[in-house]
């Protein structure tokens, strides 16, 4: 079997889904157990870091690990940097057979900061086949660590920072990810996508950055309106979603209160652009502590409530909703924001909306998940299949 630990709401499950596997997942929160389980994916309601691994010893081919990132991410505290030492000692300590997990825990500034040492005590149970991990980009030292213990056991191993965006999510949201097997060697995954692609020596090019306006439908330079149907997009192309899901999305962007501020002078890798901000991919986004939702380019990082409107820029309250003068600021719906994860417009988040969007924003992009374990495990990703949306 492949063992997943902190499923989520099912990102990686979507992407083994696309390669034609199948694992079963350990999750905690309630909203993200019933919406991998509404997708049809098995899943188990646990702490990861109380459930015995002998129930999956001599079984599990592949692990997959995705510790929660609010100790790490910079849209948090950040306390898990402070916790960074003894993280690491944890998992020295675990990849030794020494379990020292209560007692460093006590020592941490933040509680979830030890999650990210949990594979480790699995690792050194299971010695699966293959392991795939992924974190925010500030925790690719410990996933270093981890790949020199994986190496004394045999293992071919790569760590780096990939960006979703190169492997055709709308979105530029860099994660560090490490990539390991027993039974093959193993590099980062090839790009299938470039923010300027050109021709090689071989006569072969890469797919540009798939941009927002791409994967919503909204059209060379604006949203679509309600008169768009299922006969066609703003720009005559084949409408993305049925009419009735269409017709949803329009209804919850009217009543949302979850705003995207995007620079028309700022491209998401920093470079200027002087064209529409939606004609590229989504900056990156996360959900944050407290039930924010974060959505990040640089030079502006915007938390979307029903109240607070981006730095310097005014809201007025109307109808009991933000709303903002700025041509920049759209609001974005869950539907939306999935896709821009690179989920299909109809997969079944569960919850409230803020339950929702927190499992989006911290979810792998499946589109991204599909390409490690494919390089992983040597499983190709099919050719007629360039989004998981």
């Amino acid at each position: 079997m492949i063992t997943e630990l902190f499923r989520g709401p099912g990102g990686w499950a979507e992407g083994l889904r696309l390669l034609g596997l199948a694992d079963i997942g350990l999750e905690w929160d309630t909203a993200a157990c019933r919406t991998a389980h509404a997708a049809g994916h098995l899943t188990m309601q646990t702490d990861v870091a109380q459930y015995p691994t002998a129930p999956f010893t001599g079984r599990t081919t592949g692990l997959i690990a995705s510790p929660p990132c609010q100790a790490w991410s910079r849209a948090g505290n950040r306390l898990g940097l402070t916790d960074q030492p003894l993280v690491h000692q944890a998992v020295h300590d675990l990849a030794h057979g020494r379990d020292t997990r209560s007692e460093l825990l006590a020592q941490c500034r933040d509680e979830r900061s030890l999650l990210a040492a949990e594979p480790m005590r699995w690792l050194y149970d299971l010695r699966p086949e293959w392991v795939c991990m992924e974190e925010v980009p500030d925790v690719l030292p410990l996933w270093k660590q981890y790949a020199l213990h994986l190496q004394q056991w045999g293992y071919s191993v790569w760590t780096g920072v990939l960006n979703a965006a190169d492997y055709g999510v709308p979105q530029t949201r860099q994660r560090a990810i490490l990539i390991a097997s027993r039974t093959r060697k193993v590099t980062a995954p090839d790009p299938t996508h470039a923010k300027a692609p050109e021709w090689d020596l071989f006569g072969d090019c890469l797919q540009p950055w798939v941009s927002m306006a791409e994967a919503l439908g909204w059209g060379a330079t604006d949203r679509p309106t309600p008169t768009v149907t299922a006969g066609g997009g703003k720009t005559g192309g084949a409408e993305p979603f049925p009419t009735q899901a269409r017709n949803a999305l329009l209804a919850a962007q009217k009543r949302g209160a979850w705003v995207l501020h995007t620079n028309r002078n700022q491209q998401p890798d920093g470079s200027r652009q002087t064209t529409d901000p939606h004609g590229a991919p989504a900056p990156a986004f996360t959900a944050k502590a407290g039930g924010q939702w974060v959505l990040k380019r640089p030079a502006t990082t915007v938390c979307a409530t029903n109240r607070i409107s981006p730095p310097g820029h005014r809201n007025r309250e109307a109808g009991g909703e933000s709303q903002f003068a700025s041509p920049d600021t759209v609001r974005i719906t869950v539907v939306e924001a999935a896709v821009l994860q690179s989920f299909r417009p109809d997969y079944p988040f569960q919850g409230t909306k803020t339950k929702q969007f927190e499992q989006v924003g911290n979810a792998v992009p499946p589109l991204l998940a599909a390409h490690v374990v494919s390089a992983a495990t040597g499983i190709p990703i099919p050719a007629t299949r360039d989004q998981a949306a």
